[in-house]
């Protein structure tokens, strides 16, 4: 066969195999993911966040589109956040940030998650401080919850946030129990999005842990879906801002039933510019927390 009849089946070849190997990665890319149903003028969403940040990042778009559906919205913090020590370095300039420091951080932080929460539509009055310690909650729920924990970082043993619902309280496991069960009842919502337990976090599983042990008393019309944010480190993947990047649920919690809420522009806009009241986070972990301003978000019904 000469060189010049050679060259078309070469070609021919060639495309064959691209082809198949481009059909063959088709075959191989994850079916789309069903799309969560939208919340009506007759809901009433809860947000339960362990730290001021996670309210935005697991459901700045969700708040959204419930305030535009006519929903009702509030979001429970359940921890200040006052333990991050890094972040007290540079946010409060302080090089031992113990005691007195790691509290101002917690109240600049719960300052921070108010003002990016007013920017997703939720009202003052439907804003609840708990204060309960960071990096504590599962050991303050251990037990009979009757022993009274110290926080490590901050050194406080009962809630130092004078715009708590409960300031002064006990750090107990009953008094958080107590407290997070009041907002669930007070507010009767009928959607509740909590952390996933496969979250890495603890104080993200805890939190969750007891929103489902209140439910049934609290709120038992409340329908649970759950979110993931910390989830290994490649995910949310690739890190940074990449709006036109989709969320997939990731390894550890692929079995979840996740369900995605589609974003358009604005309402990831809108989200950026929540994340971005969040500036003590952001100047250590920004490249995180852009991370989760995508195309989508992603819910899961707890069974």
């Amino acid at each position: 066969m000469s060189r010049v009849a050679r060259w078309p089946l070469a070609q021919g070849i060639a495309l064959t195999l691209a082809l198949g190997a481009a059909s063959g990665a088709a075959a191989r890319l994850p079916a789309p993911l069903p799309e969560m149903a939208l919340p009506g003028a007759g809901d009433r969403i809860l947000v339960v966040a362990p730290h001021p940040d996670d309210e935005t990042l697991c459901c700045g778009g969700y708040l959204q589109r419930a305030v535009a559906a006519g929903a009702a919205v509030a979001v429970v913090w359940v921890t200040a956040g006052d333990s991050f020590e890094i972040d007290a370095i540079i946010a409060e300039r302080t090089l031992r940030p113990k005691g007195r420091g790691l509290e101002k951080l917690g109240a600049r932080r719960i300052a921070e998650a108010r003002a990016a929460a007013e920017l997703l539509g939720v009202p003052r009055d439907h804003q609840f401080v708990l204060g309960y310690p960071d990096r504590g909650l599962t050991a303050l729920l251990a037990g009979d919850g009757t022993s009274v924990q110290r926080s490590t970082y901050t050194g406080a043993s009962a809630v130092p946030y004078p715009e708590a619902l409960s300031p002064g309280s006990i750090y107990t496991g009953n008094n958080l129990r107590r407290d997070l069960a009041r907002v669930i009842s007070t507010f009767a919502p009928t959607v509740v999005l909590v952390a996933a337990p496969q979250d890495l976090h603890a104080d993200h599983r805890s939190s969750g842990a007891l929103t489902r042990e209140l439910l049934p008393q609290a709120a038992p019309q409340a329908k649970l879906y759950y979110w993931i944010v910390h989830a290994g480190l490649k995910w949310p993947w690739p890190h940074g801002l990449h709006r036109l990047h989709a969320l997939r649920p990731p390894a550890r919690a692929v079995q979840l039933p996740w369900q995605q809420l589609p974003l358009d522009e604005a309402t990831q806009l809108r989200k950026l510019q929540a994340l971005r009241q969040h500036r003590s986070q952001r100047e250590v972990m920004g490249w995180f927390l852009n991370s989760f301003v995508r195309s989508n978000e992603l819910y899961a019904p707890a069974p």
